[in-house]
Parts: C-alpha cells; sequence; structure tokens
C-alpha cells in the first residue's frame, strides 16, 4: 500500500494567502508516503512546507511557477505508472481526446493534471485521469460562475486497486468522497 497526496494549483500568494486551515490538520507529516504536485505552487515557502508532508516529493512546473521544475514526470509507484503534468500544455484545456492522446504518449496507467482549478476524475480509454483541483480554492478567470472549492486527493495505491480520496471544503467543511478502480493486469477499469 503506497498513500499518495495528489495537490497543486495553489497560487501562493498571488490568489491565496495560505493552504484552508483544515486541510493543514488533515496533512501531518509521517501519514503519507508521498507527495506529487501538479505545479503552480508559486511559493518557494510554501514548496518547503510539502516536503514536510511526505518522504518523497515530486512536481511539475505550473505555468505560473518561477523555480525549475520539469514540464512532465512519469513515475513508478507501487506496480502503477503515473503521469503527472501541470495541464496548461493540452490543447484545449481539460479536452478528454488531448487528455487521452497525453496519457497514451506518457505510457501511464494514471494521468494527474491540473490547471482547471476544479476536481476531476475520470477514466479515459485504460488510463485513470485525475485531477486534483486548487488546493486553495483559487481564482480562475474560467470559473464565472463562482468560487472554486478548494480540494485534493489522496490515493491509495495497493496491488491492482487504486483508492481515490477526494477531499473538498464546502462551506467551510471538510467533505471526504471515496471512488475505487481496479487494474486487471495493466488495465485501470471503472
Amino acid at each position: 500500500m503506497v498513500l499518495v497526496l495528489c495537490i497543486g494549483d495553489l497560487h501562493i500568494p498571488h490568489r491565496a494567502a495560505d493552504l484552508p486551515a483544515k486541510f493543514k490538520e488533515l496533512l501531518k507529516p509521517g501519514k503519507i508516503h508521498t507527495t506529487i504536485c501538479v505545479g503552480n505552487v508559486c511559493s518557494k515557502a510554501f514548496l518547503d512546507y510539502l516536503r514536510t508532508i511526505s518522504g518523497e516529493l515530486h512536481l511539475v512546473a505550473g505555468d505560473f511557477d518561477e523555480f525549475p521544475a520539469p514540464e512532465q514526470l512519469v513515475l513508478d509507484l507501487a506496480g502503477f505508472k503515473v503521469g503527472v503534468v501541470h495541464g496548461h500544455q493540452i490543447v484545449p484545456w481539460a479536452d478528454p481526446d488531448a487528455t487521452s492522446l497525453l496519457q497514451r504518449q506518457m505510457g501511464a496507467d494514471i494521468l494527474l493534471t491540473g490547471n482547471t482549478h476544479r476536481f476531476e476524475a475520470r477514466k479515459s480509454g485504460s488510463c485513470l485521469t485525475l485531477n486534483p483541483g486548487s488546493a486553495t480554492g483559487a481564482y480562475h478567470h474560467q470559473h464565472s460562475e463562482g468560487p472554486v472549492n478548494p480540494s485534493f486527493v489522496l490515493m491509495d495505491l495497493d496491488g491492482h486497486k487504486v483508492t481515490v480520496y477526494v477531499y473538498q471544503l464546502v462551506e467551510g467543511e471538510v467533505r471526504v468522497e471515496k471512488i475505487d478502480y481496479t487494474q486487471p493486469g495493466t488495465t485501470v477499469q471503472l
């Protein structure tokens, strides 16, 4: 079992002051094995905070990050190939066909993206695509319908099974949704 924190689109301090206190209470050091950030941290101080959460931190560059980081990563975690990209490179943004093409090019079983600031989980071909949303609820110009609920994802990778826990801050309360996926051989299924 490998517990992975997926987080991103924080935009600290430009669009948000900090991670919500209720999320900080949950993200204590020593519980999570690996942290994956899909970019737009924007603050070296917050990047240092992310390093305290788990023994490993993997990071890709967002379009607003000013420190060096790769554009994409492919990680081997608990038998899964996990592709990581911020998502501003996917044109049109979050397009299912363009995302599926990128997943195939990366050879990923699970693709983690960001950029839209909204949580999303989708099966695309044989790939599980996850966007953890914005952990701070940072403003995004494409969301005219109102504020974004802050969110992050914990993935429990265990054998051929992926359990996704979605944490969202809704009206001041943390809500958790559980989503199960299984992988026979090398293909993720709903």
